[in-house]
């Protein structure tokens, strides 16, 4: 598979990891002089069909200008140092875990896209204000190496509580907390499960049986993890890995060739939810091609792209699920989720508690 193809793994749903920022398309400044211009900002992990992207460029005369801004957080945070002259007219990739500090910090502009009303209840964390438009899903959970659990005649494991199991002593990685999107939200996941003061003492049982904390996905997956095959380098001791229920879909989807069965698992009792957003920036110099765009990324043709593309769920009810997101990732059927407004209230503290218990 190629570089590109497995960044997208990474899910759209992108990893908060401070590195380098990088950039993709000519978008000149930010269309200000180019009305038929709409410049989409986003992290690294933006990714779609160039024939559905020529078709919203046809039907309503903006050509598509796309820069990519590192990962998650860094997107996130650059967009807002630069609100008041933004880089584009619409950002991509903000979610749930991140949200609150986009809306407080007066990120985007209301609008409510055409087809809203089509997109499902539980995923519209801003209703009645419309700052921003849910465009997919997607589920971190921990994967397992379905080869090392065989030949070790070792069931893997299914919950949280699982985890911390002696058999699985020494077995697990997961991401920084503090530097990566899939290690925040397995956090937030742990938090969801054991409440505000049981989370501590689970990581405690974590630490001491041995998870390893490296600081983003694409180590833990590709360099850390064994049942990786993403990686170019040689595959890691380390049997399981916080990454996405979709990652399993990849792993056959890039395979060349195809195999019949994932050759990974999803842990589905350790899943915690995640919404991605897109909204239309405060001070868009294009909000009427932005406005258009933002339409396009809940219509049918982009919805049914998306899953392929990014590794995520469309939030349009009755779009069509590809086949191999059906066979070797569905969705979690009862994964964790925790409010915004609660995420926004402790977030930074846990953060700050987990890394002082975690890493010291």
């Amino acid at each position: 598979m190629t570089g590109k193809q497995w960044a997208a793994v990474a899910v759209g749903l992108g990893m908060v990891t401070l590195s380098a920022c990088g950039s993709s398309g000519s978008a000149s400044g930010n269309g200000s002089g180019d009305s038929k211009t709409v410049t989409l900002v986003s992290h690294d992990s933006w990714a779609a069909s160039k024939s559905v992207i020529a078709a919203f460029e046809k039907e309503s005369g903006y050509t598509v200008k796309v820069l990519k801004d590192g990962d998650a957080g860094q997107a996130v945070n650059k967009a807002i140092l630069t609100k008041d002259n933004p880089q584009g007219d619409v950002f991509f990739g903000v979610d749930n875990t991140l949200l609150s500090r986009a809306l407080d910090n007066g990120l985007f502009q209301p609008y409510e896209a055409k087809g809203l009303d089509q997109v499902g209840t539980p995923y519209q964390l801003d209703a009645g204000k419309h700052r921003v438009t849910p465009i997919d899903y997607g589920d971190i959970c921990v994967n397992y190496d379905k080869k090392y659990f065989a030949d070790h005649k070792l069931t893997p494991p299914a919950s949280f509580d699982d985890l911390v199991k002696p058999e699985y002593k020494n077995l697990l990685v997961t991401e920084n907390a503090s530097t990566s999107s899939p290690g925040l939200g397995f956090l937030l996941g742990t938090a969801a499960k054991y409440g505000d003061g049981g989370w501590p003492d689970y990581w405690k049982k974590l630490k001491a049986n041995g998870v390893k904390v490296v600081d983003g996905w694409e180590q833990a997956y590709n360099q850390e993890f064994s049942g990786s095959a993403g990686g170019k380098k040689a595959k890691g001791d380390r049997p399981l890995v916080v990454s996405y229920a979709s990652s399993p879909p990849a792993e056959v989807v890039y395979a060349d060739p195809r195999p019949k069965t994932a050759p990974t698992g999803v842990a589905t009792g350790t899943c915690f939810r995640q919404i991605e957003f897109a909204g239309l920036l405060s001070n868009a110099h294009n909000t009427k091609g932005g406005k258009a765009f933002l339409d396009f990324l809940i219509s049918r043709r982009f919805q049914e792209d998306m899953p392929l593309n990014m590794f995520v769920y469309p939030v349009v009810g009755g779009a069509k699920v590809p086949a191999e997101f059906t066979a070797y990732g569905p969705a979690a059927k009862d994964p964790e989720t925790m409010t915004p407004t609660k995420i926004a209230a402790n977030r930074d503290q846990w953060v700050k508690s987990w890394t002082s218990l975690v890493l010291k």
